[in-house]
């Protein structure tokens, strides 16, 4: 198995720059694993092919204003990027330009919308690694919601004009520094449609961090080290998917990062039921890994080479999700964060 195998080219223009409106109107491929068909509807057909008794599970990871702007104490411009919070203070970030911020630099970091009594927080650079994290505390955490903004993938140049576009209609805990973009395309409307007819909302949370923007740099995928992200199964859910499981409900995950979670959880424990968890996810799926939880996946269609894609063709077949993403292109759909989606049964 190489990185490149889960290479393609895609023309840039079929990248979604812009969210589509209404949220469940994109276009949705249905790929039919038992019979390798494809079907081409709209995201609010869905429900034509979930039935009473299966459980949706989604991510309600909520994105964090992560993306700050400063300074050098010597007057040169960063950029920080929040990944993950690791004690009062204290971040893992991504820093840009890396090269110029060296162990112990000092960044400013002030609020240029205001003039007189600015907000100031100074970040000290305590550590990197080698992959090129820096370890920063700030001088006062409780201002960098009202200094950072919310942070879009490099590959969207448009500017989003309504933050709350780049959050899921039930996102509710903060932490990611990314979008769980699955559930971008679902509207209150279309939730309280499927509860009508006896489809489950089930909720689980893991904050979204690295491996969202880090492309796989070896050739073989296996040596990739996988980034850890912080996620929680709660007691209550734990127990409603194992109940799901004995009676052959359906599990269906929304996203690449429930189904992390979901299958993290079930890989780390004895027994066939669920247990609650809470804690670090750093579970990288591979084509050949064996699902012991999720049945049915919503998804986008995800970037070449990237640990997301290698996920769905562990899930569907990697000759499958090849032919699906030449006929999404040939058909023009849209994507990444904000393009079209996939149901994969």
């Amino acid at each position: 198995m190489k990185v490149s195998d889960f290479d393609y080219q895609l023309p840039p223009e079929l990248i979604a720059q812009t969210p589509t409106e209404p949220r469940d109107h994109c276009r949705l491929m249905i790929l039919h694993r038992a019979d390798s068909s494809i079907e081409h509807r709209h995201f609010y057909d869905i429900i034509d092919y979930l039935s009473p008794g299966d459980i949706l599970v989604f991510n309600d990871s909520r994105v964090i204003p992560a993306r700050l702007f400063g300074k050098r104490e010597s007057g040169g411009k960063i950029e920080i990027l929040l990944l993950r919070r690791l004690d009062d203070g204290l971040w893992e970030t991504l820093v840009r330009p890396g090269r110029k911020v060296k162990l112990g630099t000092k960044l400013e970091i002030r609020d240029e919308s205001t003039e007189g009594n600015q907000s100031v927080v100074i970040a000290e650079v305590l550590d990197q690694s080698e992959a090129g994290i820096r370890f920063i505390r700030f001088s006062d955490e409780r201002l960098l919601e009202k200094l950072g903004e919310v942070p879009l993938p490099p590959y969207i140049h448009t500017p989003l004009t309504e933050p709350e576009r780049y959050q899921t209609v039930y996102a509710r805990v903060k932490g990611s520094a990314a979008a769980p973009t699955a559930g971008l395309h679902f509207t209150p409307q279309l939730l309280k449609k499927l509860e009508q007819r006896g489809i489950y909302l089930a909720f689980v949370t893991l904050h979204l961090g690295l491996d969202s923007f880090r492309p796989v740099r070896v050739d073989d995928p296996r040596q990739h080290p996988i980034h850890k992200e912080c996620g929680e199964l709660s007691p209550e859910v734990a127990l409603m998917l194992s109940q799901a499981k004995k009676k052959g409900q359906r599990i269906i995950a929304v996203g690449t990062s429930t189904v992390r979670l979901l299958e993290a959880v079930a890989k780390s424990q004895k027994g066939s039921e669920l247990q609650p968890f809470s804690g670090w996810v750093d579970l990288f799926i591979l084509p050949g890994y064996q699902f012991r939880v999720v049945d049915t996946l919503i998804t986008n269609f995800h970037l070449p080479c990237s640990t997301l894609i290698m996920l769905v063709s562990a899930f569907a077949g990697r000759e499958f999700i090849f032919r699906a993403y030449e006929e999404a292109m040939r058909l023009n759909y849209r994507f990444y964060s904000f393009g079209d989606a996939m149901l994969v049964l």
